[in-house]
């Protein structure tokens, strides 16, 4: 007899709490292998596929593409142990229809598959542990009595709207308790019945096909004489405003979210400061055209967010007040020898901050062939977590939006941002004369705990000298 085990979504790390479902890689009477990827997911860092633990056959997804679930929320049941080769050798007997065809699967596929009791020994998300997946199967149902429709083991399948009812051959006693999963599929009423001590198994489900609502939660609470917890998302939306007519309302979740989060912590812990400068670029873009007209028609082109970068590092070098964070439970500054220079890439997703690793090691060309990497992956949302988190610093280069100057929100825990506006033909004086040059303007906000305005200000004269003058950066080499 198979035994239907529940698969929830993993804690993904990097503090995250939740992920929004973006495909799912199986369908319901698919079998799975331990450790195959079974849904992509996307987090507020990055897209990974999630693998499943379990071997056997799929019964029920949950959560629809477009839905966000929590951590600990289900994303889908197996049957384990499910016998998966009687109802392939029935389809291959029976008369031919346009699906009356199902592969079989040879022996390594079939121990792939898993029997009873086998898992995963250790679930990486995006990772797998075992051989390669084996090729996927479709399992189709065999006739079940009414009576025993949408149950697998005396568990109702279908809980929620965006379960679907298990296609699996399994064949179910009554008299049997149900050990597979509870029919609930909201966080927020399994956290209620966990902070009550009530029991979810216990409960008949007053929803569509048993679903366990709150209601039920609640009057188990009631029952037992103890006073119901509020869920905060209730008590939430009880004192948020009726919605006008027209009014959109646009949720903070995900990506978003996190970047609202880290903004609003920026603004509340840091004390920031801006100063900002005027440079003439000429010079710079001269100096960029002579590189890549150095390298021929065939070298990788360095890139003006490249030589941006590698100011950055060489300015970091003569103040490395600025390549540091504030300790702020220790009340200590916290000065990093290595310097990972983070730029604002703006994506479909939203804006994200790809960390390009030590880049003070790193030469201008390698610095434009590793910025168009990420650049490349921001863009097509294949980022992982580990190339958006860890940055020391931060290179905006707002200019791209047609905009002179700016006063950037410091990328916590970072101590300071330098902000590019557009570079424009301007008047301007050089060399005692008025002259038309390109004209770009460069701030710098910084943590006033780390550093005074001198530190600062010296940062920003430096990287200006070296925009307008490159030859300065050569004293450094």
């Amino acid at each position: 007899m198979a035994e239907v085990k529940e698969f929830t979504l993993p804690d993904l790390g990097e503090g995250l709490t939740e992920a929004e479902v973006v495909r799912w890689l199986v369908e319901v009477g698919e079998v799975v292998a331990v450790d195959q990827p079974v849904v992509e997911v996307e987090t507020a860092k990055a897209m990974v596929e999630v693998p499943c633990p379990y071997g056997g056959v799929v019964t029920a997804r949950y959560g629809g593409e477009g839905e966000e679930l929590a951590v600990g929320a289900p994303l889908l049941t197996v049957a384990v142990g499910a016998d998966t080769s009687a109802p392939a050798a029935a389809e291959g007997s029976g008369s031919g229809g346009a699906d009356g065809v199902v592969a079989e699967a040879d022996g390594a596929d079939a121990a792939g598959d898993g029997g009873a009791g086998e898992t995963s020994g250790a679930v990486l998300v995006g990772y797998g542990t075992g051989a390669p997946p084996a090729r996927r199967r479709r399992v189709r149902p065999t006739p079940v009595p009414a009576a025993a429709a949408g149950q697998v083991n005396g568990v109702a399948s279908g809980y929620g709207r965006h379960a679907v009812t298990p296609e699996v051959p399994v064949r179910a006693e009554a008299a049997e308790p149900a050990p597979g999963p509870v029919p609930v599929i909201s966080p927020l009423v399994r956290r209620l019945a966990r902070q009550n001590g009530v029991e979810l198994r216990t409960l008949t489900g007053s929803g569509p096909d048993g679903l366990i609502l709150r209601a039920d939660v609640e009057r188990a609470i009631g029952a037992a004489g103890a006073p119901a917890a509020t869920a905060e998302p209730s008590a939430a939306a009880a004192s948020a405003p009726a919605a006008d007519a027209g009014e959109v309302r646009i949720p903070l979740r995900g990506l978003r979210g996190v970047v609202a989060d880290k903004m609003s912590r920026s603004r509340r812990e840091i004390p920031e400061a801006t100063c900002w400068v005027d440079v003439d670029a000429t010079e710079l873009l001269a100096a960029r055209r002579a590189m890549n007209a150095a390298g021929g028609p065939d070298a990788p082109k360095i890139s003006l967010l490249a030589l941006l970068a590698r100011i950055c590092t060489a300015a970091l070098a003569r103040y490395p007040e600025l390549n540091a964070r504030v300790d702020t439970e220790a009340r200590e500054i916290v000065r990093l020898e290595r310097v990972h220079v983070g730029f604002a890439a703006q994506t479909d997703r939203g804006l994200v901050v790809p960390v390009v690793r030590d880049a003070h090691a790193r030469s201008a060309e390698s610095l434009s062939e590793e910025l168009g990497r990420l650049t490349g992956a921001a863009r097509d949302g294949s980022l992982t977590p580990g190339e958006l988190t860890g940055s020391t610093f931060t290179l905006n280069n707002y200019g791209v939006f047609g905009v002179d100057g700016s006063t950037p929100i410091i990328n916590h825990p970072e101590a300071a941002m330098l902000g590019v506006g557009r570079i424009v033909p301007k008047p301007w004086v050089y060399e005692g004369e008025l002259a038309v040059r390109q004209v770009t303007q460069l701030s710098l906000t910084f943590d006033h705990r780390v550093c005074d305005g001198g530190v600062a200000g010296g940062f920003l004269r430096y990287v200006a000298d070296c925009v307008e003058q490159p030859a300065v950066l050569l004293r450094g080499v």
